[in-house]
């Protein structure tokens, strides 16, 4: 009977080591789960970190790039009359007179002037300010039926009004001179 009793004494524990080695090769096969959840884990949170800099850096560098734009006294609207002075185009009559609206403005890259008449934009001009004075260029792109440069020069320049010439080139085979003078506008 003792020697029954040991058999079954250790039949139980080999069935309890048994179950032991089952438990803990289950046990083992979830912490390699677990761990390689864990590797995944942390390389999409590595990733996620990178997103953040690379949004911050982007962010900042929007923020800390110099904006330009017009200076104060500039920007803004101004009443515009231009007068033709001189002209060797069929388009342009010397003493002809145009009253349009100016803007100084910027977009996201550069200083542009809006040229606006009756309500409705008519050019935009790309510009620069320099040693006092504005200068201002728009010409036309490579599908349009005419070739038309436009060069504005404005070297007079106070908080109330401003005075330059204006240029336009058609075709490189005319020219036409303008006197341009700008109040600022009330509105």
């Amino acid at each position: 009977m003792l020697k029954n009793l040991f058999a079954i004494f250790f039949i139980i524990l080999f069935f309890i080591g048994c179950s032991d080695k089952r438990k803990e090769n289950n046990l083992s096969v979830r912490e390699q789960q677990l761990l390689e959840k864990e590797k995944l884990f942390a390389q999409k949170e590595s990733e996620y970190q990178a997103l953040l800099k690379m949004r911050d850096s982007i962010f900042s560098e929007k923020d800390s790039a110099n904006v330009i734009s017009w200076p104060i006294e500039i920007s803004g609207l101004w009443n515009g009359k231009t007068i033709c002075t001189e002209s060797s185009c069929t388009d342009y009559v010397v003493g002809d007179q145009r009253t349009d609206i100016w803007e100084f403005d910027q977009d996201s890259t550069q200083m542009i002037t809006k040229i606006i008449s009756n309500n409705k934009l008519v050019r935009v001009y790309s510009g620069k300010f320099e040693n006092n004075e504005i200068k201002l260029y728009y010409k036309t792109d490579s599908t349009s039926q005419k070739k038309v440069e436009m060069n504005v020069l404005f070297n007079e320049i106070s908080a109330e009004k401003i005075k330059g010439t204006r240029t336009i080139t058609i075709d490189d085979n005319c020219t036409a001179k303008f006197s341009v003078e700008l109040l600022r506008s009330t509105k």
